[in-house]
């Protein structure tokens, strides 16, 4: 299996070929550059190891304790956390909701020091879909798939280089799909 150091150095290899791949496929520099910064990301910060005491994990600094839940539930290497399919979906799932619930904490204690109303549930949905209109105005209606397709390849990469080292290691390869 290997290291960090060589997840990384494979990551930033292939950058250039995931923006050129992805302004080949979408005719965007805007979206390729979308596609390459959530790839490097999703490479560096927000892969498959955050299951672990990872490089990935130590990176988050101060806000690793977003992540020591997912860390708890998951086994790693298991198809839930390097699985190509349901990885980055459960990662992106998983970090809406602890982004969603933190936002909920933080603005609840600025409303109590304001001697306010804390947010209620519809206020929190109706900012989500302000967002997300914001973001299809700002950058197109194509930005979150480029975003979430660069997120899919650089855990993908990850998961993949693992694949290969365990071949090469004992010529099986284990359950990630």
């Amino acid at each position: 299996m290997p290291n960090g150091k060589t997840h990384d150095a494979i990551t930033f290899l292939l950058a250039v070929p995931t923006f050129f791949g992805a302004w080949l496929a979408t005719g965007s520099t805007a979206l390729a550059a979308f596609t390459t910064v959530a790839f490097l990301f999703g490479g560096l910060m927000f892969g498959p190891d955050l299951d672990t005491q990872s490089v990935q994990y130590t990176r988050w600094s101060i806000f690793r304790f977003l992540w020591f839940p997912y860390k708890v539930v998951f086994a790693h290497r298991s198809r839930w956390s390097h699985g190509l399919i349901f990885g980055t979906a459960i990662r992106v799932i998983y970090f809406a909701g602890a982004m969603t619930l933190f936002a909920v904490i933080v603005f609840y204690f600025a409303a109590l020091l304001r001697h306010a109303a804390p947010p209620n549930l519809a206020q929190i949905r109706e900012t989500w879909e302000n967002f997300g209109l914001w973001a299809r105005q700002s950058v197109g209606e194509y930005a979150i798939f480029a975003i979430l397709s660069g997120l899919w390849w650089g855990a993908a990469s990850h998961t993949l280089t693992d694949i290969a080292g365990t071949f090469i290691k004992t010529g099986k390869v284990k359950e990630f799909l």
